[in-house]
């Protein structure tokens, strides 16, 4: 049985947890994820959990957060001036809003502390500094 390997393109079926069991992704009731594995188009733990399948393994995968999203950023949180943010904005904690880079580039952001002057906004991806656990079935190799 053919097994996979680094450059193949692969079809799973997965289910993302937190290590508190808290599903926070999930291909159920979709279609399987296709990538190709090595390229860097999934998160690395992952990546790397892949070669050696065969079509129809199951796995379970804990991935430490540096082989994930990565650790939280103090520098990716920022409290900016309440004034600095559109009036017809709602905020309150945990609303997700999109910013601008200085380049132009969108970039996600989210409430996370508000008071009467400032708003504290966090740019961190929501998974980062989180241990992550993948349930995950080979589809398809090709």
């Amino acid at each position: 049985m053919a097994e996979v390997k680094s450059g193949d393109k692969v079809a799973i079926h997965y289910t993302g947890t937190l290590l508190d069991g808290t599903t926070f992704d999930s291909s159920e009731g979709r279609e399987p994820l296709e990538f190709e594995v090595g390229s860097g188009q999934i998160i690395p733990g992952l990546d790397v959990a892949i070669p050696g399948m065969a079509v129809g393994d199951k796995k379970v995968v804990k991935i430490a957060c540096a082989d994930a999203y990565g650790p939280l950023n103090p520098e990716m949180r920022q409290a900016v001036p309440r004034e600095g943010i559109p009036a017809d904005i709602p905020l309150e904690v945990g609303t997700q809003l999109q910013m601008q880079t200085p380049d132009g580039q969108a970039l996600p952001v989210m409430v996370v502390e508000l008071d009467v002057a400032t708003v504290t906004l966090d740019a961190n991806h929501p998974l980062a500094g989180k241990d992550l656990q993948f349930d995950i079935e080979l589809i398809s190799i090709g």
